[in-house]
C-alpha cells in the first residue's frame, strides 16, 4: 500500500487552500497529483524508506497535519496503486484509512458493481450486465476474448486486468493553477433534474466569467457529481476549440451530465473545472456567422463589465442565457 488518495473536506467554495494542502503532501514525498477541487494522490514509495513508516502510518500524519494547521480534516483511501487507492476512497471515512493490501486486492474488488471502476461508464457497464457480467468478480473470471467481443479489444483488455486487480496507473506530478474550479452544493440530496441543471448552467457562468476576467481560454470542461452516499462521478470532455464563452463552456457541461444518464439520483452537489487554461490571445474562434452567438458575445461583454464595476452579482446566474 505505496499510494494515498487524500480528499480534503474544504468548505464550499473554498478550493483556494488546495494548494497549501498539496504542499503538506510535497513535505512526505514529491510525487503528488493534484485532483481538484479537494483531492489529491501521493506516491509514497520513496517516503516509506526515508521516514521508516508504513504508508498508513503516514497517512495518520498527514491527517492530523492537516487538522493542526489548515483546520481541515480529510478521508483517505490507500492501495498498491492509483486505481485502488481511489477505490478505497469511497469506503473512507475521516479519521479512518480506508487501506487496500496488495493480498486483498482480488477480494476487495470482487463483490463490486461494474461502475466501481474508474473509466467504465454507463454504455459499458449496461453491456456488461445485460451478459451477466454485473460484478467485477465476474468479469474478472470471464474469458479475455468473451470481453473483447463486448466491448472491443482495447477496451476489453483493460477491463480484464483492472477487474484482476492490475493497476498501471502512476501518479503524474501536475500544476493545480492550470485549472479553474467551482462547485455547487445543495441544501439538501438533490433529485430534481431540472434543479441539476440550473446548478450547472450557474456553475458554467461564473467558470466563464472568471476565465474572461483572466484574459484565459480553457481546452477542456471536467464534471464532478457527489451523491449523498459520499461517492462521486467524474468525467471530463475536450472541447471543439479552447474558449471563454459562457454558452459552449454550459452546452459541454450539459454533454457531460446528461451521458451519465442518472436515474433518480440524490446528488449532494455539482463542481466543474475548467482544464487547460492557455492565454486568450493564442486562442482561435472559429466564425460561425450566427448573429444568436454574437448577440451572445456581446451580451457577455456588457455582463463583464458591470461585474468589474459593481461586484460579481451584479448579474444573477442564468441571465446571460435567457
Amino acid at each position: 500500500m505505496t499510494i494515498l488518495c487524500v480528499r480534503f473536506q474544504l468548505p464550499p467554495m473554498c478550493e483556494a487552500a488546495l494548494p497549501g494542502l498539496l504542499g503538506l503532501l510535497e513535505e512526505f514525498t514529491p510525487v503528488v497529483q493534484a485532483l481538484p477541487p479537494d483531492g489529491a494522490l501521493a506516491d509514497l514509495r520513496g517516503a516509506e524508506r526515508y521516514f521508516g513508516r508504513t504508508a498508513l502510518e503516514l497517512a495518520s500524519v498527514i491527517r492530523v497535519r492537516a487538522l493542526a494547521l489548515h483546520g481541515v480534516d480529510c478521508v483517505i483511501g490507500a492501495g498498491p496503486g492509483p486505481m485502488l487507492a481511489r477505490m478505497a476512497l469511497r469506503d473512507a471515512r475521516p479519521g479512518l484509512t480506508r487501506a487496500v493490501p496488495e493480498g486483498e486486492v482480488r477480494e476487495f474488488l470482487a463483490g463490486r458493481p461494474v461502475v466501481a471502476l474508474p473509466g467504465v461508464g454507463t454504455r459499458t457497464a449496461r453491456t456488461l450486465c445485460e451478459y451477466g457480467l454485473d460484478t467485477l468478480g465476474r468479469v474478472a473470471a470471464a474469458p479475455l476474448s468473451t470481453l473483447q467481443r463486448l466491448v472491443g479489444a482495447r477496451t476489453g483488455r483493460e477491463l480484464h486486468e483492472k477487474a484482476n486487480g492490475v493497476d498501471r496507473g502512476r501518479v503524474v506530478p501536475n500544476a493545480v493553477s492550470r485549472s479553474l474550479a467551482t462547485e455547487r452544493p445543495f441544501t439538501r440530496d438533490e433529485l430534481d433534474p431540472g434543479r441539476h441543471r440550473r446548478a450547472l448552467l450557474s456553475a458554467a457562468e461564473e467558470l466563464g466569467a472568471r476565465l474572461r476576467a483572466l484574459d484565459k481560454v480553457c481546452r477542456g470542461l471536467t464534471l464532478t457529481v457527489r451523491y449523498a452516499d459520499r461517492s462521486a462521478t467524474t468525467r471530463t470532455r475536450t472541447l471543439p476549440e479552447p474558449t471563454a464563452h459562457s454558452a459552449a463552456l454550459t452546452g459541454a457541461a450539459y454533454a457531460l451530465y446528461e451521458a451519465l444518464g442518472l436515474q433518480r439520483a440524490r446528488v449532494r452537489s455539482i463542481a466543474l473545472r475548467a482544464e487547460g487554461l492557455d492565454p486568450a490571445e493564442r486562442a482561435s474562434h472559429q466564425l460561425t456567422f450566427d448573429p444568436v452567438d454574437e448577440k451572445a458575445r456581446r451580451i457577455e461583454e456588457v455582463a463583464d463589465r458591470a461585474r468589474a464595476k459593481f461586484g460579481p452579482r451584479a448579474v444573477m446566474p442564468g441571465t446571460l442565457a435567457a
